[in-house]
């Protein structure tokens, strides 16, 4: 520059400054809208995904349930009770003399006849006792005849007059004296070879032998303490089933009423019985009465002490609907059904129960066939809830 070139005047510099001055201010408005754009995207997106959560909320809040249609399945039902079986006939045999098992022909699930010996008991004390009184009874015999003769003789002797009633008399009751002593010891004689008998072990009836408890060399015992029994034998060819049924079904069962029998050993497999007693009493234990029946087994299938499910088809009663046993509440509000009314909306309904069959309820009153009840209620559940019917109505038998 010349010493005559002017110096720049200071309007020109403010010139030359100002578009930089504008530039950052266009590129800091960029950078605010481009931040607002930030937080009203961020804002957006969380209202976005908080509407998402409340409508999974509100979806997961009305509850799913499965439901069912009340009516009767034909004119019988099914009633299923557990029972237990026992033999028609059971004899523990006990030991009526004491001594040693000599030996034993019948063991455990042998089929017996009656009368046929089962074991033999050793008595040497026994023995002895019977040749004892063998032997006093031959003394008392030989003294009782000759009482009997010498009485006959002072007979004759009053005849002729040569001895006085008073000795006859004697000789008279010395004779019945010696008579009774002989007739004691007889009796005895007897009593002991009684004893001598029952160191055979019998079977006393038809049947199988369901439990041996000695063996060879054993100590027997005389008497019927439990746990003492040396055989048990039971007649299986016919069995008892007894069964606790329930006080409000009492009057649907009566002797002759027919019942199927099920065993957990034989599935499947199905035996008739038939109600042959009714204690016609109500145990305070239990709250049922004592009902036997009676099932022939010629094949030996169904085992006594063994559990069996007893089903009765019990009649119903015109118009009765049954629902599952899982579809009953039970609360302050007495006994109700939740059912899917309207809008799937629930509708509790007390209800009044006719019988109780185990697998299913029998309704009196309180709903109508076209309910939709509501299968296991979910807890808690109150008028106007919304719920979701997850299952198609199906029939409950």
């Amino acid at each position: 520059m010349s010493p005559d070139t002017p110096p720049p005047s200071p309007p020109a510099a403010a010139a030359s400054a100002a578009p930089s001055r504008r530039t950052l201010s266009i590129v800091g408005i960029l950078l605010l809208v481009a931040a607002i754009a930030v937080v009203v995207s961020g804002v957006a997106s969380r209202r976005s995904q908080a509407a998402r959560l409340s409508e999974r909320a509100s979806a997961q809040a009305v509850r799913s349930v499965a439901v069912v249609s009340p009516a009767a399945a034909g004119d019988a039902a099914a009633l299923d009770l557990p029972g237990r079986i026992e033999a028609w006939a059971r004899a523990p045999i006990y030991a009526r003399v004491s001594g040693y098992l000599k030996g034993w022909s019948a063991d455990i699930g042998t089929p017996v006849k009656a009368g046929q010996q089962l074991a033999e008991i050793e008595t040497p004390e026994l023995d002895q006792q019977l040749l004892q009184a063998q032997a006093e009874l031959a003394t008392a015999r030989a003294n009782a005849e000759l009482a009997e003769a010498t009485a006959r003789r002072w007979q004759e002797l009053l005849a002729s007059g040569m001895t006085t009633r008073q000795a006859v008399e004697e000789k008279t009751g010395d004779l019945a004296a010696k008579q009774s002593a002989m007739r004691a010891l007889q009796a005895n004689v007897e009593r002991y070879q009684t004893l001598k008998r029952f160191t055979r072990i019998v079977a006393p009836f038809d049947g199988v032998v369901t439990a041996r408890a000695t063996d060879v060399g054993a100590l027997i015992n005389a008497g019927g303490a439990p746990g003492s029994e040396l055989f048990v034998v039971s007649d299986t060819r016919r069995l008892r089933v007894y069964v606790s049924l329930p006080q409000n079904l009492v009057g649907s069962v009566r002797a002759g009423t027919p019942a199927r029998l099920a065993v957990p050993e034989r599935p499947g497999n199905r035996y008739a019985a038939t109600v042959q007693t009714m204690s016609q009493a109500i145990s305070s234990g239990s709250g049922g009465m004592l009902v036997q029946l009676s099932v022939d087994n010629p094949n030996g299938e169904l085992l006594p002490g063994g559990f069996a499910n007893v089903r009765f088809e019990l009649p119903r009663a015109p118009g009765t609907l049954s629902i599952p046993p899982s579809a009953l509440i039970f609360d302050k509000s007495g006994l109700r059904v939740a059912t899917v009314g309207d809008g799937d909306k629930v509708v509790l309904k007390p209800v009044k129960v006719a019988r109780d069959l185990g697998t299913s309820i029998e309704i009196a009153s309180g709903l109508l066939p076209t309910d939709r009840v509501i299968e296991s209620p979910p807890d808690g559940v109150e008028n106007g809830d919304a719920v979701r019917v997850a299952a198609p109505v199906t029939q409950q038998p």
